[in-house]
């Protein structure tokens, strides 16, 4: 194939980044009091050699009452950010991948066991557990919290905190940041009807439903260095009758982008237990489809997608503008590389493996990734 699209530069922002590949937050549920530790050095170190044009971390929680799990890496004191600064500081010396970071509030969904241990939600009198806050007191299941809905001070708490923490993922030096609004977390929550049943302000009608969200989106474009983008991550369906779906979240993103957000990253479900989603190869490709044909800035599109020439056909028709991968490159650590290699494509790798390229691929590795980091800004800082 000549000059695949998947390996074509695109920009967000300010922010150049030299192909179409994503990689996905995904949580490790194995930091220590909010703090990363030796294992997110490993995990994130293997994919920041990976060929990719952009790394994620995970769902990082700007409270220690947002974390999903007490295992959750957290960016809300001192302590998690010099622990955070540590892995960021071990990455940085051998690549020069952009980093983001998506930043969250679990919201009813908090206080719960990590996934292998068996999940489920801790009451909030249990070590591991505590008190969850929502939009509503409406629980995310028989058997969980009923939450705490949040007056106007906890909003205002709330609010401060994702300013808090995207002060920090500045001082960091992250290259971008990504507002968490989807998978049934806490801005998600504020967005659909099926938890957000307030009679004020912020619930009710869908621009007051949208309400909270934007004025997290704005409190933090505001704080964040604005040569920098910051990005948002929607469920734009809940797959559930009565919720939220593609037909609500385009007025959502389209007012994102009025706003200033820079890209969007389309994802789906996680609100309620009810959810019947049509799981297959590129199933959510058709939601980041229509927001595309929306709103003008990028759309990340995920989920399922797992070949190469797959991937291409996305970017490629133009049903999104980049693709995020998880579990698949959890699977393969070096999916860009062979991606490259049977699109016809060049990758960049650390000159450590260079010898790696095989024979047939000659010009795989065409550019070899520099110890220190160059600049990838298109504008002066």
């Amino acid at each position: 194939m000549s000059n695949p699209t998947l390996f074509k530069p695109i920009r967000i922002h300010n922010l150049a980044l030299p192909n179409r590949i994503v990689v996905a937050p995904m949580c490790q549920y194995s930091a220590e009091n909010g703090c990363m530790n030796e294992w997110h050095l490993i995990h994130l170190g293997q994919l920041a050699i990976s060929g990719a044009a952009l790394l994620t971390i995970e769902a990082t929680s700007v409270l220690p009452e947002a974390r999903i799990t007490y295992g959750d890496v957290g960016l809300y004191d001192d302590e998690s950010e010099a622990a955070m600064r540590r892995v960021l500081d071990g990455i940085r010396r051998w690549s020069n991948i952009a980093i983001a970071i998506q930043l969250n509030h679990a919201g009813r969904k908090a206080s719960t066991e990590v996934p292998w241990a068996g999940g489920g939600q801790f009451a909030a009198s249990h070590a591991h557990g505590w008190q969850v806050e929502a939009p509503s007191a409406i629980p995310f299941d028989d058997g969980y919290q009923t939450p705490a809905a949040l007056d106007k001070g906890g909003l205002k708490r709330v609010r401060e905190a994702f300013v808090g923490a995207a002060k920090r993922a500045a001082r960091l030096g992250i290259d971008a940041v990504q507002l968490h609004a989807a998978h049934g977390y806490l801005l998600h929550q504020f967005l659909s009807p099926l938890s957000n049943q307030r009679t004020d302000a912020y619930g009710g009608s869908l621009e007051n439903r949208m309400r909270f969200p934007l004025e997290v989106f704005d409190a933090v474009r505001a704080t964040f260095p604005a040569i920098k983008p910051v990005t948002v991550r929607v469920s734009a369906t809940d797959w559930v009758d009565g919720g939220l779906d593609i037909d609500q979240i385009i007025p959502f993103v389209q007012a994102l982008e009025a706003r200033g957000c820079n890209a969007v990253h389309v994802s789906s479900g996680g609100l309620h237990p009810a959810q019947k989603i049509p799981v297959g190869p590129s199933y959510q490709v058709p939601l980041a489809r229509a927001v595309k044909s929306a709103i003008k800035i990028p759309v990340v599109a995920v989920g399922l997608i797992t070949e190469p020439k797959q991937a291409e056909a996305i970017v490629a028709t133009g049903d999104a503008d980049m693709i995020a991968l998880a579990r698949t490159i959890l699977y393969d650590p070096r999916w860009p590389w062979h991606a490259a290699a049977e699109l016809g494509a060049t990758v960049r790798a650390p000159k450590q493996y260079q010898r790696s390229q095989p024979a047939q691929f000659k010009h795989l590795f065409g550019v070899a990734g520099p110890v220190r980091p160059e600049p990838r800004w298109t504008i002066g800082e």
